[in-house]
């Protein structure tokens, strides 16, 4: 297991190399870069207009944007945003630096990549940790006890519920929420603004948490509506799957009880299916599923931020968010992995090439 986990963790250097790599080429090839932004904030023009406009490429200094003003300038402006250097000294500057975790300054933002992304992180963890984890927590026994009542009235209203959950988006379902309880009726009794109050301070210990869990309510609620059908119909059918093989009856001929069956045999078997997707759906909450959460409920998180400097070509926070979502997305898998072994011991990932 010890030369497996070693194996995974050194093939995650290329993998990050190769996606940095291919992402740094689509990214120099889109139009409107930061010196055309620069360059239209001075003539005051639109960057959008600017970005439609763009028809050569930045290494010549010279586009649509940039004619009527004086060249000095306009290498000056590129030497701002080290776009005086050729692509291959770039992006040998950018590996070099990314292999000692220095991200560079924002472009815009006038604060280090790494400063921006530490300060984001709590609330994209916060939203990705406890929908995850709410998921799971009602997915498995809900999908254990339809395997269970299969066929009866309790598992066809409560597929019918979750049918209909899963159907509605996450960004119409949180809107619903603010609607009805926060404001948009006569109920107010949530916050939609931040992940702390602002006398969080000033509050106790005990008060802190709860006012910390207090504005999670909505988000997390608005996340993990489309969560519960995929994972409890996956868990249903590993179960219904697993009590139809031959230990299970061997088990039930033995005279064991059908809760000893269930979760001393069933079990560990049915949740390997269940524990591979964890590593999914949490990369989905955390990288995908929250941008507009966070939009709808004032939260600033890493979706927005990362949304927000790909919209204004903030190059060093666009590819320091790809490097941090890479790796941490890639080392979530393998703590799926390790999960594996923990339900069943009977895995063992030495005998395999990674």
């Amino acid at each position: 297991m010890l030369g497996y986990l070693m194996r995974r963790l050194l093939l995650i250097i290329p993998t990050l190399f190769a996606i940095l790599l291919v992402n740094f080429f689509i990214v120099q090839a889109a139009p409107g870069g930061p010196v055309e932004q620069a360059i239209a904030k001075l003539q005051g023009v639109a960057g959008g207009t600017i970005g439609a406009g763009h028809t050569e490429t930045m290494n010549t200094g010279q586009s649509r944007a940039s004619r009527g003003l004086d060249p000095k300038l306009i290498k000056e402006i590129e030497h701002q945003y080290g776009f005086d250097k050729p692509l291959h000294e770039r992006l040998w500057l950018m590996l070099s630096h990314y292999a000692r975790l220095d991200f560079g300054n924002s472009f815009f933002r006038g604060a280090k990549v790494t400063d921006l992304i530490l300060q984001k992180m709590p609330v994209s963890i916060s939203l990705g940790l406890w929908a995850t984890l709410i998921t799971y927590l009602v997915s498995i026994p809900l999908g254990i006890r339809k395997a269970v009542k299969h066929g009866s009235h309790f598992d066809i209203w409560s597929s019918t519920a979750i049918v209909i959950g899963y159907a509605m988006p996450a960004f119409l379902f949180a809107m619903l929420l603010v609607v009805l309880f926060a404001g948009g009726t006569s109920l107010s009794w949530f916050p939609v603004r931040g992940l702390v109050s602002e006398n969080f301070d000033q509050m106790s210990p005990l008060g802190k948490v709860a006012d910390y869990f207090w504005h999670l309510v909505l988000p997390v609620a608005s996340l993990v509506i489309g969560g519960f059908a995929t994972l409890t119909i996956l868990t249903k059918n590993s179960f219904l799957n697993e009590v139809t093989r031959q230990y299970v009856v061997t088990a039930r001929a033995k005279g064991l009880s059908e809760r000893r069956v269930l979760y001393g045999h069933v079990f560990r078997n049915a949740m390997l299916l269940v524990v591979a997707g964890i590593p999914q759906a949490f990369i989905s909450v955390f990288f995908a599923g929250s941008l507009l959460i966070e939009v709808i409920f004032s939260l600033d998180g890493l979706g927005r931020m990362s949304y927000e400097a790909a919209v204004s070509r903030d190059y060093p926070v666009v590819f320091g968010s790809l490097f941090i979502f890479t790796l941490f997305g890639l080392l979530i898998k393998l703590v799926g992995d390790i999960c594996y072994t923990l339900v069943d011991p009977r895995i063992d990932f030495s005998a395999r090439n990674a």
